[in-house]
């Protein structure tokens, strides 16, 4: 049963026009009635697509009317030919609309390094823009689809004195995932009305504690793209403080759900991983420690393969760089302790834990026990069908 995505006053559309195999779905358009009030993050990588440029400088005016979204061509290190088919795109979109091209956000996600085939592209955005409908928004999840292997959608309600708002996210990502900010796309779209500076708070704040917070093998892709709208037709009041706090919270909550979705769905990934480091000296030792262990090859395997084997996690916390005392250090998985002031607990205790990493989701917890300082990441093990998916990805 699909989720009911309707967001007052926005319309999508989406169509098969051959960038992907299979005649999949692999186009898209989303649509604000009005002027939307919006806000973006883009990748960090110094490496970055045509469409990602563009929208930087659209995202600017703060308004937006449109996102335009293909997959099966990601449109990265593809020199000025790119910059020109992504800038033709947004043309013909804001030519079909009647609106202004500043008013079209652009992404795209797929093969890097090849140009886009403009014929196709020129083709489907009549057909969008002709099938514009309130309920296209389940198609579009479906558009943006790579590696993935399930849709992910998110809503939210709540309201400012009284009137209520909704919130809707949808996101793709499996592969390529890495905080700074994973690679994948969200786009968000809301009635409330807010002002910008309030908006960018909010999604700044949000994708600390959600899109950073997660990785699946630890590259940093190309064309990450997070877009929020919000098109005001809920006609509230300004958000006081609480009622802020609370759109805040609420967007935090669909943009954590799409990313523990897309570290579920880490390529040939069977197991979530939860981990917490605490009692660290400071701040970036905590984040340091969470993230080195996270993104160890050798870790991850062990997490597969159900072998509660600590010493890899210890390894992994001696080579990231923080101050550490390892006859400190307790493990434990889920509640079960494994190791003790840097020594293992013994041959029982490391068979609980197996019988622990058989679950779908698992919490493995470090304590440092030097500060007061903690933080958590989000990962997934790693199979062969990682290797498998990777390696077959472009043939």
């Amino acid at each position: 049963m699909e989720t009911n995505t309707t967001i007052k006053g926005f319309k999508a559309a989406y169509t098969a026009c051959g960038l992907k195999k299979n005649n999949a779905y692999d186009i898209a358009l989303i649509y604000s009635e009005t002027p939307a009030v919006s806000a973006a993050l883009f990748t960090t990588n110094r490496v970055k697509a045509a469409p990602v440029i563009l929208s930087m400088e659209n995202i600017v005016n703060g308004s937006a009317r449109a996102i335009i979204v293909n997959a099966g061509n990601a449109n990265a290190c593809t020199g000025e030919e790119g910059l020109r088919n992504a800038r033709e795109t947004i043309r013909m979109v804001a030519e079909g609309l009647n609106i202004l091209p500043a008013e079209v956000l652009i992404a795209s996600t797929g093969v890097i390094g090849a140009q886009l085939d403009m014929k196709k592209i020129e083709k489907a955005i009549p057909e969008l823009v002709k099938n514009l409908d309130p309920s296209g928004i389940n198609g579009v999840v479906k558009a943006i689809m790579t590696t993935d292997s399930f849709p992910k959608v998110s809503t939210f309600s709540g309201s400012v004195k009284g009137v209520e708002y909704h919130i809707m996210g949808i996101a793709k990502g499996a592969g390529m995932i890495m905080p700074n900010m994973a690679t994948m796309l969200c786009f968000i779209i809301t009635d409330i009305n807010i002002s910008r500076p309030l908006l960018k708070k909010a999604l700044a704040e949000g994708v600390n504690d959600s899109f950073n917070k997660i990785t699946v093998d630890g590259d940093t892709s190309t064309n990450d793209t997070v877009f929020v709208m919000a098109n005001g037709k809920a006609r509230n009041d300004e958000p006081d403080e609480a009622s802020f706090n609370e759109f805040k919270k609420g967007l935090t909550r669909i943009m954590y759900d799409l990313a523990k979705m897309i570290v579920k769905d880490g390529e040939g990934a069977t197991k979530v991983i939860h981990i917490n480091v605490k009692g660290a000296s400071s701040s970036h030792d905590a984040k340091s420690a969470a993230r080195t262990i996270a993104n160890s090859s050798l870790v991850k395997t062990a997490f597969y393969g159900e072998d509660p084997n600590w010493g890899r996690i210890m390894a992994a916390l001696g080579r990231s760089g923080i101050e550490m005392k390892e006859n400190m250090v307790d493990i434990l998985i889920d509640d079960i302790k494994i190791v003790k002031g840097g020594l293992g607990q013994g041959v029982e205790r490391e068979k609980e834990a197996a019988a622990i990493m058989k679950n779908p989701e698992i919490f493995l917890t470090v304590e440092l026990n030097i500060g007061e300082f903690s933080d958590w990441i989000t990962t997934c093990d790693l199979t062969h069908d990682y290797v498998s998916i990777n390696a077959d990805y472009r043939s």
